[in-house]
């Protein structure tokens, strides 16, 4: 089953005052390459977060942003009075002419004179935002799977077209063959003293050089093989990477052997839907 590499799930959820949003997103990549973004609140849990995103995810450049938003009034905050009074006794032996609210204004802005209580995360807080994350992986994947169904429907028409230029160049192979023996044919008659049975040692190696059958039959075994892989192995972007490759080096060789104008223009033909194959492969899961 083809799974894009590509993909993007939001998952969102409110525990106790506070919504709770998770979004997940990637590209294609070699590896499992992951940038995470979560509030201070939950970066205890960071490792646990990489943990659901690297067994599901497996593969790709991924972004995860966590956010919190407290939708309820919260009195977490201290004023710390006395150190606030302390501040202001020390800016007034500084300054003993400034208005009195100035000497507040300044204090108020001085270290530890506000702070926040936050407080701590709790189990159940923890068990709710996993889920949030699991949830937005699992929409994560549905876009993956989506994404997957477009690319086989490509890939195999791809694979489809080399198939069938490749069938189209049987009508020629015959024809390509019988010119070259009769060119050679022709040479001999115009010259004199030529050893006949030399001649036609090197012209049936040659012709042996121009033959193309195995070529075909590699091919015809990787096409095979690339849609059989696409069609019953899972995770298997690297394996059709890598059958990809070998279509590619068969296709060359006929190329390099075709000694035929109509048959380089299939293998033309066959190199630009090896391209677009090679290029989707890339983001194949």
């Amino acid at each position: 089953m083809i799974l894009s590499m590509t993909g993007f799930g939001r998952a969102e959820d409110v525990f106790e005052g506070k919504k709770i949003t998770v979004d997940v997103k990637s590209l294609n990549s070699k590896s499992f390459d992951l940038n995470i973004k979560i509030p201070l609140r939950y970066k205890e849990k960071e490792f646990e977060i990489r943990k659901i995103l690297n067994d599901r995810i497996i593969r790709g450049k991924v972004d995860c942003y966590v956010n919190i938003e407290n939708l309820e009034e919260s009195n977490d905050v201290k004023i710390n009075k006395k150190l606030i009074d302390s501040y202001m006794n020390e800016l007034r032996n500084i300054a003993s002419d400034a208005p009195e609210f100035e000497y507040l204004k300044m204090a108020v802005r001085l270290p530890d004179a506000i702070t926040s209580r936050p407080d701590e995360l709790t189990d159940g807080e923890w068990e709710s935002l996993a889920k949030i994350v699991n949830n937005a992986v699992d929409k994560f994947e549905d876009f993956r799977k989506t994404e997957g169904k477009t690319l086989h429907l490509e890939l195999e028409k791809n694979i489809k077209n080399i198939d069938k230029y490749l069938s189209e160049v049987i009508p020629f192979e015959e024809v390509r063959i019988q010119s070259v023996k009769e060119r050679y044919q022709k040479s001999l008659k115009e010259f004199e003293n030529v050893d006949e049975t030399r001649f036609y040692q090197e012209m049936a190696y040659f012709t042996e050089k121009l033959d193309i059958a195995e070529e075909k039959v590699r091919l015809t075994q990787h096409l095979k093989y690339y849609q059989e892989v696409m069609d019953n192995e899972d995770f298997n972007g690297k394996k059709l990477g890598f059958i990809s490759q070998e279509i590619g080096r068969e296709i060359n060789t006929l190329g390099s052997k075709a000694n035929h104008a109509e048959i380089q223009k299939l293998v033309v033909m066959m190199k630009d839907d090896l391209e677009k194959i090679k290029e989707q492969t890339l983001n194949v899961l």
